[in-house]
C-alpha cells in the first residue's frame, strides 16, 4: 500500500511546494517576503516551526521572521547571533546535500552560544529516525550567481509526522531554500529599484544623480533587466538591456535593440505574454536564445512614469527559472511514471482514462445528422440547444452545449465497423516462476524488456502503462473489435520470443483481455472489465500454451 501511494504523496508534495514557491512572488516588500518564506515552510513543507535568519551588513545574522509559535516569535524575533557562532553550526553535524543536520546527541554543546534559539525538552527517540526536540536542521541560502555568498539561514523544527525528513523531504526543503534566496534577492532588488524610480519622479532637481543611481542598479543587477518603449507603433521594442540579459539570451545589446519580447517569445507562450498586464504584470514563459534553444524565465513588468507626460517606458525584470522548471518537470515525471520501466504508472493511467469518460452514458445516434445534433445539445426530444422547448425544467438529462466527444464501445458480437477506445489488460504468464528461480534482478530485466516490446508495437498517441507487478495496460483509440483482437495478437507475439538476461534465455507468455471505455463508466469499471476478460481468456487457453520460463 505504501509503494502504491508514494506517487500520490510525491505529487501532493510537489503541488504544496509549487504553491509555497508561487506565494514567494506575491509579497510586496522585503519584510513581507521574509515572513512569507517562514509561513510557507509551516503551511507547505510539514514543519511546525520555521525561522528565517538574515545576514546583516556587519555579517551577523538577525532573526528576521518566525512562524508557528507566537510566544517564540515574540521572544527571539529581532535578536542577533554572531557570524562565528553560525559558521560553527554550519560546520557541525551531518551534511544532507545543501542542508545541515545536527542531532540532539551533538547539539548539546550549542545550548550556551549566542544564536537565538527556541526548543523544548523531550524524551529520547524510540526509533532511529524519530525527531528529537533538540535536533536542528538548517537550510543555508546563498545569493544567486553560483557563489558561496551567504544570504541567510532557514532553521526548521518539529516535523508534523514526528520523523526526520527523508530524501524527498530534504530535496523539497533544499529547493524551497534556493527559491527563497532568489525571492529575497529579488525583493531587495525591487526595493532598490523602487527607491531609484521614486527619486526619478520626486527629485527633479537631482535628476542627474538619480539617473546615475538607476543606471548602476540596472547595469549591475544580477538578473536580466530591459527597458522597452510604451505606446505608438514601436510599443514593446527594447530600448536598453543590461549585460545579465545579454548573457542570458546569448545576444549582444545591439542585436536585442532590434526586437521586442513578442519577437523572442516561444510561439506557444505568445498568449501568456499578451495577457500579461503592463504594470505589475508577471508571467513565466520561454524566450529564444541565439543558438535556437528556449529558456524558461520569470518576467515582471513595471511602468516608469513621468509626472508631467505620463508613462514613458516599461521596465522589465527577467529571472532565469530554467533549473526550477526542470526540477518541476522531473518531479512531475517521477510522480506519474513507473520507476523501473519508465512507463506511465497506475495513477497516470487512471488519469488519462478518466479524461476520456464522462458520467452521462452516450446513446449512439442513428444518423450523422443526429450525431451532430447530439454533440451540440440539439436532440430531437422536444429540446432546443439542450433546453426543453416548452420552457419548463425537465431535469439534468441533457447538458447544454455538451462538446465532449463521447467514448462508445463497439459492438463486439456483430462488428459494424464502429471504432472506440480499446483497453487491453495484459498479465504475464510464467513470470512468477522466473522470479522464484532466477531472482528479482532477472525479473526486473524481463519487465523492462516487455515494456520496451509493448511500446514498440503501438502507435504514437497510444498509451502503454504498468499497472503493477507483471500487469500492463494498453490504451488504443480508434479501433474496432477486429482491430483490437489483431493488436492483442501482435503484442502477445512480441512478448513470446526469448529474453536474454546475463547470458540466460528466459520466456514469458501473456494473456490479454480486451475491454472498451464508454461514457457512463468509471476508470475503475473499465479496468475491472478488461481484467475479468483477461482471466476468462487465460482460463480458456491450455496450460501448455501458457508455459514460460
Amino acid at each position: 500500500m505504501e509503494a502504491e501511494s508514494e506517487p500520490y504523496v510525491r505529487l501532493a508534495t510537489m503541488r504544496q511546494l509549487h504553491q509555497a514557491v508561487g506565494d514567494l512572488n506575491t509579497a510586496r516588500s522585503l519584510a513581507d517576503t521574509l515572513q512569507t518564506v517562514a509561513d510557507g515552510i509551516v503551511a507547505g513543507l510539514g514543519y511546525e516551526l520555521a525561522c528565517v535568519n538574515l545576514v546583516r551588513p556587519d555579517g551577523d545574522l538577525v532573526v528576521a521572521a518566525f512562524a508557528g509559535n507566537s510566544a517564540a516569535e515574540a521572544l527571539i524575533t529581532g535578536r542577533v547571533g554572531s557570524r562565528n557562532s553560525w559558521e560553527r553550526r554550519l560546520a557541525m553535524g551531518e551534511t544532507w546535500d545543501g542542508l545541515r543536520f545536527i542531532p540532539h546527541t551533538d547539539g548539546w554543546v550549542l545550548l550556551d552560544d549566542d544564536v537565538p534559539q527556541w526548543h523544548t525538552e523531550g524524551p529520547e527517540p524510540r526509533f532511529e529516525d524519530e525527531w528529537h526536540p533538540q535536533d536542528r536542521l538548517y537550510a543555508p541560502m546563498y545569493a544567486s550567481g553560483g557563489g558561496q555568498d551567504l544570504l541567510g539561514v532557514i532553521s526548521v523544527d518539529r516535523p508534523r509526522n514526528g520523523r526526520r525528513p527523508g530524501a524527498w523531504g530534504r530535496e523539497a526543503l533544499q529547493m524551497y531554500a534556493s527559491q527563497s534566496a532568489i525571492a529575497i534577492s529579488n525583493a531587495r532588488l525591487r526595493a532598490n529599484m523602487q527607491r531609484a524610480l521614486v527619486r526619478l519622479e520626486r527629485e527633479q532637481q537631482a535628476l542627474r544623480a538619480s539617473e546615475e543611481s538607476f543606471r548602476q542598479a540596472f547595469e549591475y543587477a544580477p538578473s536580466g533587466m530591459a527597458i522597452a518603449e510604451m505606446g505608438g507603433d514601436q510599443h514593446g521594442r527594447l530600448l536598453r538591456t543590461n549585460d545579465a540579459l545579454c548573457r542570458l539570451l546569448g545576444r549582444p545589446a545591439s542585436v536585442l535593440r532590434r526586437y521586442a519580447f513578442a519577437d523572442l517569445v516561444h510561439p506557444e507562450d505568445i498568449g501568456t505574454l499578451l495577457r500579461t498586464s503592463a504594470e505589475g504584470g508577471r508571467a513565466e514563459l520561454r524566450l529564444g536564445r541565439r543558438d535556437g534553444t528556449y529558456l524558461w524565465v520569470s518576467l515582471r513588468n513595471s511602468v516608469v512614469a513621468d509626472t508631467a507626460d505620463g508613462p514613458r517606458f516599461l521596465l522589465t525584470h527577467v529571472e532565469d527559472i530554467e533549473e526550477r522548471k526542470r526540477h518541476e518537470l522531473n518531479l512531475a515525471h517521477r510522480a506519474s511514471h513507473d520507476a523501473l520501466t519508465g512507463l506511465p504508472n497506475s495513477a497516470e493511467l487512471r488519469s488519462r482514462l478518466g479524461a476520456r469518460l464522462c458520467e452521462r452514458p452516450h446513446s449512439v445516434a442513428s444518423t450523422d445528422v443526429q450525431a451532430l445534433d447530439a454533440a451540440y445539445g440539439d436532440i430531437d426530444d422536444g429540446r432546443v440547444h439542450g433546453f426543453p422547448s416548452d420552457g419548463f425544467d425537465a431535469g439534468p438529462a441533457v447538458a447544454p452545449y455538451d462538446h465532449h466527444v463521447h467514448s462508445v464501445a463497439p459492438d463486439t458480437v456483430d462488428d459494424d465497423g464502429s471504432k472506440g477506445l480499446a483497453v487491453l489488460f495484459c498479465d504475464l504468464d510464467g513470470f512468477k516462476s522466473i522470479n522464484d528461480r532466477f531472482g528479482h534482478h532477472t525479473g526486473d530485466a524481463v519487465l523492462i524488456e516487455v515494456a520496451r516490446r509493448l511500446t514498440t508495437c503501438v502507435r504514437d498517441g497510444d498509451t502503454v502503462a504498468r499497472l503493477g507487478g507483471d500487469e500492463f495496460v494498453v490504451l488504443a483509440d480508434g479501433l474496432g473489435s477486429a482491430d483490437a483482437a489483431d493488436l492483442a495478437v501482435r503484442l502477445r507475439n512480441a512478448i513470446i520470443p526469448p529474453i536474454r538476461v546475463d547470458g540466460r534465455a528466459v520466456r514469458v507468455g501473456a494473456s490479454f483481455g480486451i475491454g472498451w471505455a464508454a461514457c457512463g463508466m468509471t476508470a475503475e469499471e473499465v479496468l475491472r472489465s478488461a481484467d475479468q476478460r483477461m482471466y476468462v481468456e487465460k482460463r480458456s487457453r491450455s496450460k501448455v500454451h501458457r508455459r514460460a520460463g
